[in-house]
C-alpha cells in the first residue's frame, strides 16, 4: 500500500470506530508500518485540515471529530474521476498543495467502493508534459484572498530584477504557467506577471480599491478566455 492510499485508509479506520480512539500502535500494526510512520502520517492529515486529534491515557488515541467531517460525498465515479484529474492537472501549478490536500480531503469523504475504483482508474490517465516551471514564491496562491497590495520582486524575460507594488486583480493559465493578473502602480496600468518569475511576494497589509477587470484589459492577442466556472 503507497502512502496516499494508506492516508485515505487510516481516515476511514478512525470514522468507522468514531468517536472512539485508536490507538497509533493498533493502527501501526493494521498497515504493517512503523508507530513512527503512523505519527507522520497523523501528522501530515491534520496539517491538511482533518479534524483528528489525540486523546491522552492508557486507553486513549486518535480520534476523529464527525461533528466536522462532511458525509460521502455523492459522487460518480464518472465525476470523481473527473475532479481527481482537474486537481491532478495542477500538480505542477503555484496551487499544488491547495490542490493536493483537496484531492485527499474529497478522497476521504467518498464512499469506499466508489473511491478504489477512481483511485484505479485514476492511475491509467497520464499527462505529458515538458519541465515544470520553477515554483512560484510563497503568497503567490492566495494573492486573491488576502486582498491586500502586494510587494513583489520580479525577474524579466532578461534576467533583471525589479520591485513594484501591486493590486491583484486575477489569474491566467495558459500551458502550464500561471499568470498575477495586477494592477501594477508603477506603470500605472494592468499588467500580468508571470508566477514562475516572481522571485518574492509580500503582503503589505493595504487594502487598495476595488477595480473591475474586464477581458478586454487584459488586451491578450492569442487565445479565448474562459473563465474556471464557465459553462
Amino acid at each position: 500500500m503507497n502512502r496516499t492510499d494508506r492516508l485515505y485508509a487510516i481516515v476511514e479506520a478512525l470514522r468507522a470506530v468514531a468517536p472512539r480512539p485508536l490507538s497509533a500502535r493498533r493502527l501501526a500494526e493494521r498497515f504493517e508500518v512503523s508507530t513512527r510512520t503512523i505519527e507522520r502520517d497523523l501528522s501530515s492529515l491534520q496539517q491538511t485540515g482533518v479534524p483528528i486529534w489525540a486523546e491522552p491515557g492508557r486507553t486513549g488515541g486518535y480520534c476523529l471529530d464527525t461533528a466536522h467531517t462532511l458525509p460521502p460525498l455523492g459522487l460518480t465515479v464518472e465525476e470523481a474521476l473527473a475532479v481527481t484529474i482537474g486537481l491532478g492537472m495542477l500538480a505542477s501549478s503555484p496551487f499544488r498543495a491547495e490542490a493536493s490536500a483537496a484531492l485527499g480531503k474529497v478522497l476521504a469523504v467518498m464512499d469506499g467502493s466508489r473511491a478504489e475504483e477512481t483511485r484505479a482508474l485514476a492511475a491509467r490517465v497520464h499527462l505529458l508534459q515538458g519541465d515544470p516551471p520553477a515554483p512560484a514564491p510563497d503568497g503567490f496562491s492566495d494573492a486573491l484572498r488576502a486582498g491586500t497590495v502586494l510587494r513583489i520582486r520580479y525577474r524579466d524575460r532578461a534576467g533583471v530584477e525589479t520591485e513594484r507594488e501591486v493590486e491583484p486583480q486575477g489569474y491566467v493559465g495558459r500551458d502550464g504557467t500561471w499568470y498575477l493578473i495586477a494592477w501594477c502602480r508603477t506603470h500605472s496600468a494592468i499588467r500580468a506577471f508571470r508566477g514562475d518569475r516572481i522571485v518574492a511576494a509580500e503582503p503589505t497589509g493595504e487594502r487598495p480599491p476595488r477595480r473591475e477587470l474586464t477581458a478586454a484589459d487584459l488586451d491578450i492577442p492569442y487565445g479565448d478566455l474562459r473563465p474556471v466556472l464557465g459553462p
